[in-house]
């Protein structure tokens, strides 16, 4: 089976498993890495040639910007103390520990911290598919994504210190210490500057295909460019991604920021679901080509035990901590909470693309020292922890009765009702303009008003409101098919010119993208 082939089958993996994925109740990239380790061990596949230089620039830029559009400024303030503990203090501390249990059973110190931070910080993509499957805790979920988010910078930064430093054959605590630094500084300084300028590029714009291109170019150029620095790419793509979450969407025209919502989260689904793919079909491939010695067991072992257990082993003493210096609930100081957390530890695509991108040779031309073994044991480490605790967290978070405090359905429900009344009073006191232009725009939104407060009746009733908002979806989504079908139908039989079936089309789909999401 030739490359094309592979990445064909790939994509049909992705095809097929994604909707299966909720009906077995596993998550998502769990199955994905199984399907494509068991595409790779097929006689006939052939291996990938992945280029090294290429893996970082591509996939990181948009899979962290992705990640940036899904919080805030503000729910990440509010979480701050729990998503800066693990994003940077269990991640540094997990990189270390890695490093002295590799050193101890025989690598070398450079390899030895190369491989920490490799292995160092976990995906949110696993446990976030099963949190929002199972309605868990909003503040749980943007815990999990924060600390994604940003161990990811931090990890990285670790990487690429270390790589200099095994790359080059020496190593300086001052040198480093102001590389770290140097990287930190360029990183936020680019991407808070092409932040600044992308806004006011989309502010200037008014052409919904141009925003969208800007806003897919803007992730490689931040990287790019703070690379080109020295500095940290990852932090530029964070603070860009996190700079236009809070400021784009007011330069952004209606139709320019729905074609780019459309348009990242495809391509978030899309790369996040390959990069797992690949990831078994890679680590199948490493155990064809790679002889699996008794020091790669040894060593793939230890760093597995090591990172999942010390995961957890911080993560209770922290909650703890936490809810001694801060009260009110914001951190999941309760057992349960702490506990889906400590078992939320897969790791995932950041540690398959580092240990892929490890370069061949060094300074002088020689081979990267224990290459083969860093990337067989990153690889089992993303294996056997999407495995066995990507399986066990979705019981596991049943089992302790981790539920939702307040039903994010109703909540989208209630302010829509807000925003739609404070649009109708806004036309309802409009004085300027035709009035039958105005009753026309006050008749939609009451209309619209109708719906959403028919949810409050519903409540009345004993209805809970969450239930009442998914029927209220179901009985609209249903509406919309029929109205569709007619006008799909129309066109068919000729009946209406293809331009005006299109033009209904539209208006049709974006008032469903308007009512359902």
């Amino acid at each position: 089976m030739s490359e094309p082939w592979v990445l064909v089958g790939l994509l049909a993996g992705i095809v097929v498993l994604t909707p299966l994925a909720d009906r077995v109740r596993v998550p998502q990239p769990v199955l994905l890495t199984i399907f494509g380790f068991a595409l790779g061990v097929l006689p006939a596949t052939v291996p990938l040639d992945l280029d090294p230089d290429l893996i970082l620039p591509v996939v990181l830029p948009p899979l962290l910007f992705a990640a940036t559009q899904r919080t805030t400024a503000t729910e990440f303030r509010e979480q701050a103390a729990p998503v800066l503990g693990l994003a940077v203090g269990l991640t540094v501390s997990t990189a270390a520990v890695v490093a002295v249990v590799g050193h101890a059973i025989g690598l070398g110190w450079g390899a030895a911290w190369v491989l920490g931070a490799i292995v160092s910080p976990p995906d949110p993509v696993a446990a976030t598919a099963v949190a929002r499957r199972l309605r868990l805790p909003h503040r749980l979920v943007t815990i999990l994504e924060g600390e994604g988010m940003f161990n990811d910078a931090t990890a990285l930064v670790m990487y690429n210190v270390a790589l200099v430093a095994v790359v080059a054959g020496d190593f300086s605590a001052g040198d480093t210490l102001a590389e770290f630094l140097l990287a930190v500084v360029s990183g936020v300084g680019v991407g808070l500057l092409l932040g600044w300028v992308v806004t006011r590029l989309l502010a200037l714009i008014e052409e919904a295909y141009t925003e969208t291109t800007i806003t897919l170019v803007a992730p490689f150029a931040a990287y790019l460019g703070a690379e080109v620095l020295h500095g940290s790419g990852v932090l530029a793509v964070l603070v860009l991604g996190l700079y236009l979450r809070h400021a784009a969407h007011e330069a952004t025209t209606s139709r320019g920021w729905l074609l780019g919502r459309s348009v990242w989260s495809y391509a978030d689904f899309l790369l996040t679901s390959l990069a797992f793919a690949v990831l078994g079909f890679e680590l199948s491939a490493v155990t064809r080509t790679i002889a699996i010695t008794d020091e790669i067991v040894t060593v793939g072992t230890a760093v597995i035990v090591t990172v999942v257990l010390f995961r957890i082993a911080w993560t209770f003493p922290v909650a703890w901590l936490a809810a001694k210096v801060r009260s009110g609930g914001a951190v999941p100081t309760g057992w349960r909470e702490t506990t889906v957390v400590a078992w939320s530890g897969m790791r995932g695509v950041v540690t398959v693309a580092t240990a892929l991108a490890l370069p061949m040779t060094i300074h002088g031309g020689g081979p990267f020292p224990d290459r083969e073994l860093l990337v067989v044991t990153a690889l089992a480490c993303v294996l056997a922890t999407l495995v066995v605790q990507g399986l066990t967290l979705s019981p596991l978070t049943q089992r302790l009765g981790v539920a939702s405090e307040a039903d994010e359905a109703a909540e989208v429900h209630r302010l829509r009702l807000r925003a739609a009344e404070a649009a109708l009073a806004f036309v309802r006191d409009r004085a300027e303009g035709r009035p039958e232009i105005r009753r026309a725009v006050v008749l939609q939104y009451s209309g619209y008003l109708d719906a959403q407060r028919a949810i409050g009746d519903a409540r009345g009733l004993g209805v809970d409101e969450g239930d009442a908002a998914v029927e209220l979806d179901d009985v609209l989504r249903l509406a919309t098919d029929v109205e569709r079908a007619l006008v799909l139908e129309e066109r068919r039989l000729g009946r209406v010119s293809a331009g005006s079936a299109d033009e209904v089309l539209r208006d049709i789909e974006s008032r469903t993208l308007r009512d359902l999401g």
